[in-house]
Formats: C-alpha cells, sequence, structure tokens
C-alpha cells in the first residue's frame, strides 16, 4: 500500500512534537517506483509492435523494404537465371511467395533478435518448401559443447523436436549478435524497450488527461478543526482508501477531488504544458528509430535535420539498415541451402542495380569504373560484383 508508512499504530513515546496545534499532515499522491514492462519477446512485440505506432511502422518499413529487394543466384562463373534454389525461394510455400517468406522472417529477427525457417525435405536434394517459424514459440536445446543439437518447437502444450544432430538440419536458426547470450540474438526491439515505454506512458497519460480534464499532482494538507492537530485513524483510512480508489493511476489522472472540513489541495506537480508531453513523446519516438535504424525524417517525426533532405535520408536507410540485414540473412540462408541440396559455392544476395534509393550511387560507380582504362574487363566486372568472364568474351 502506498501510505502504510504513514499508518498509525499503537500509541508510541515520541522525543519531541512540532509547536503549532495545527501542525499539518501531508499525504503525497505521487510516490512510486518506476514499472517497466517485461522484457520478454511476447511483451514486448505487444507494447512495442501491436501497441506503439512508431515501432510498428519502423518495423514494417524495415521489413517489407527488405523483402521488396530483387535477389540474385549466381557463383563464381555466372548468374543464374533458372536453378532449383531460385525456384524454391520464389515460391517456398503454397500459402506465401517470395516477398511474404521474407517479410515474416525479418520481422521476426527485428521483434525478437531470431529467426527460423523450417525445411520440408522432399523426394530430390533440394526442400520442397520453406516455412518461417515463431521465434516466441522456439527454443534452443544445448548439448553437452554448448552447440545446439536439437530445437523444441512449442504450441499450445505440444511440442515438436527437430533434430540437428548428423546433418545440416531442418531448421535455419538466423540471430541477430547478442554480447550476453550464446543461443538466442538480441533485438532492435529490446534496446528500444525503455524508449517504448516512455511513448506509451506519455500516450496513456495524455489520454487519461484528456478524458479528466487534468490536474497536476500534489499534496493533501490537513489544517485542522476544532483544535485538532491529527486526523482521526477512521478519517485517515477513509481518506487513503479514497485516494487509492479514485485518484491513482493513469487511468484517473486529473480527476477532481472533493475535500472534507480541514483538508486543503496544494498543486506539486508540473501541469501537462510545463511537462510537455508532446515533446516528451518525440524524444522517445526519434530513440526508438534510431535503435531500428530508421531515419525519423520517414517517420514523419518532426524537429529532426540530419539528412539534408528526403532522398538523403532514403538512402541511408537502405545503406545502413535494409542492405545489412537482407545481406546478411540471405547469405544464412544461401549457405543454409547449399548443405540441402546442389547449392555449393552458390551466393543469394540482393541485386544492387535494381534498387531506385541507390540509382545516384549506382550511375556514379558505373562511370568510375567505366572510365578506369587500366582496369582489365575481367577486374571491372568484379568491382561491379558481377561474375568473372574471359576478357576476350
Amino acid at each position: 500500500m502506498v501510505f502504510d508508512f504513514l499508518k498509525r499504530g499503537a500509541p508510541v513515546e515520541v522525543p519531541e512534537q512540532k509547536a503549532s496545534a495545527t501542525g499539518p499532515v501531508v499525504s503525497y499522491t505521487t510516490a512510486g517506483r518506476v514499472a517497466w514492462s517485461p522484457r520478454d519477446a511476447v511483451s514486448l512485440t505487444r507494447t512495442g509492435f501491436s501497441g506503439n505506432p512508431v515501432g510498428f511502422r519502423c518495423v514494417k518499413l524495415i521489413a517489407e523494404a527488405a523483402a521488396a529487394l530483387p535477389l540474385v543466384l549466381q557463383d563464381a562463373e555466372r548468374r543464374y537465371d533458372s536453378h532449383p534454389l531460385l525456384a524454391l525461394v520464389h515460391r517456398p510455400n503454397p500459402m506465401q511467395g517470395r516477398a511474404e517468406l521474407f517479410e515474416a522472417l525479418y520481422a521476426q529477427v527485428l521483434l525478437s533478435g531470431n529467426g527460423y525457417v523450417e525445411a520440408v525435405a522432399g523426394d530430390g536434394d533440394v526442400p520442397t518448401e520453406l516455412h518461417v517459424l515463431r521465434s516466441d514459440r522456439m527454443s534452443v536445446v544445448p548439448g553437452a559443447d554448448g552447440w545446439p543439437v536439437a530445437y523444441d518447437y512449442t504450441v499450445a502444450g505440444r511440442k515438436h523436436r527437430f533434430d540437428m544432430v548428423g546433418g545440416i538440419g531442418a531448421i535455419c536458426h538466423i540471430k541477430s549478435f547478442h554480447p550476453h547470450d550464446d543461443h538466442y540474438g538480441f533485438s532492435p526491439m529490446q534496446a528500444a524497450a525503455m524508449a517504448v515505454d516512455v511513448h506509451n506512458s506519455a500516450s496513456r497519460w495524455s489520454k487519461a488527461l484528456l478524458d479528466n480534464a487534468a490536474r497536476p499532482s500534489g499534496a493533501i494538507v490537513y489544517r485542522g478543526t476544532d483544535a485538532q492537530g491529527a486526523m482521526s485513524t477512521d478519517q485517515y483510512e477513509r481518506l487513503v482508501s479514497e485516494m487509492e480508489s479514485h485518484h491513482q493511476g493513469a487511468r484517473n489522472a486529473g480527476r477532481p477531488m472533493l475535500l472534507e472540513g480541514g483538508l486543503d489541495w496544494k498543486p506539486m506537480g508540473f501541469s501537462p504544458s510545463d511537462m510537455e508531453f508532446q515533446k516528451t513523446k518525440e524524444s522517445a519516438a526519434r530513440e526508438i528509430a534510431l535503435a531500428f535504424g530508421v531515419p525519423p525524417m520517414l517517420l514523419g517525426i518532426q524537429g529532426d535535420a540530419t539528412y539534408a533532405n528526403y532522398q538523403e535520408a532514403h538512402r541511408a536507410f537502405y545503406r545502413l539498415t535494409v542492405l545489412p540485414l537482407a545481406t546478411r540473412i540471405t547469405a544464412a540462408l544461401a549457405h543454409w541451402l547449399a548443405g540441402q541440396g546442389p547449392g555449393a559455392g552458390l551466393d543469394l544476395k540482393p541485386d544492387l542495380d535494381q534498387v531506385p534509393a541507390l540509382a545516384a550511387e549506382r550511375d556514379a560507380q558505373w562511370g568510375r569504373v567505366a572510365q578506369a582504362d587500366f582496369l582489365t574487363q575481367a577486374e571491372k566486372r568484379s568491382l561491379l560484383g558481377l561474375p568473372a568472364v574471359s576478357d576476350d568474351a
């Protein structure tokens, strides 16, 4: 109970008393500790994605942009227009296409730091289907040496184990770097958790203030009546009960008080304008965007002038956030799929030549490489990320 420390027990002898016969009894209504949301994947997803517009937009913006990137499959000799792995990636399962599968995979990595892809084995060497599994349902089973020997997927009390011993295994686990965990990744949502709490709390508090014609926090001062310097036990218990029932918490923010004789309200907090909830929310929104690597300008957040214009912010978004994520995940998938069938030496990666946001950079790079007369055609193609061909071709 918030007011337990003020409750009176049996009479005790005190060494001294205040000289005033009407010594005030002060009841603070803002005491308490900071409450943070849980940090598990399910709670973070609920508060930071489902319940926060900035976190939702950051995840959707990155996942959709990365999933829309065109992919190329190549080795040291050529680029493939058709290949079993390309066919599998473009139609991973009957319910999803390439974009849907990769959007789900990227979103899982952003929300939890972990992405799990299941390969359904077929008659041939290449899997017949690929499925993205929910990371909150998956758990790693480490072996004696610390490396995963199996993955447990649990739904509604039923568990399915994917055995990883004796081969590549049916699960591809893609995880972000975590400095203190050997088996699970660290997500941007975890880094943004405090900013998400501040943003959500400011929104709830602002809504409650609007609903209740808000008043600032303060103290109830008992001035005493009929020469009484203190409240009786019954009076105090009743005041505490009414405060806890009708005036504490965000849902009761600003609710007007009805004070009886001897009680006076002294404002001690800041008004909503003084606390500048809007600036607090904008600051928290910028921190959320920073954790995900999304320029605030792309989210419509005011007051950010890091980039000179929208085009520069868009290009930085692709260069610093979308492409590193997509390149890392597609490379991990290609390495894993290569162990499932005929894919040794193949590289699956985004096709930078088809990204409109990088058109200016691409034109400048192609111009510089084309004018480098001291380079052979093979060296120029290598600099541009193209497969090598003979100089005679």
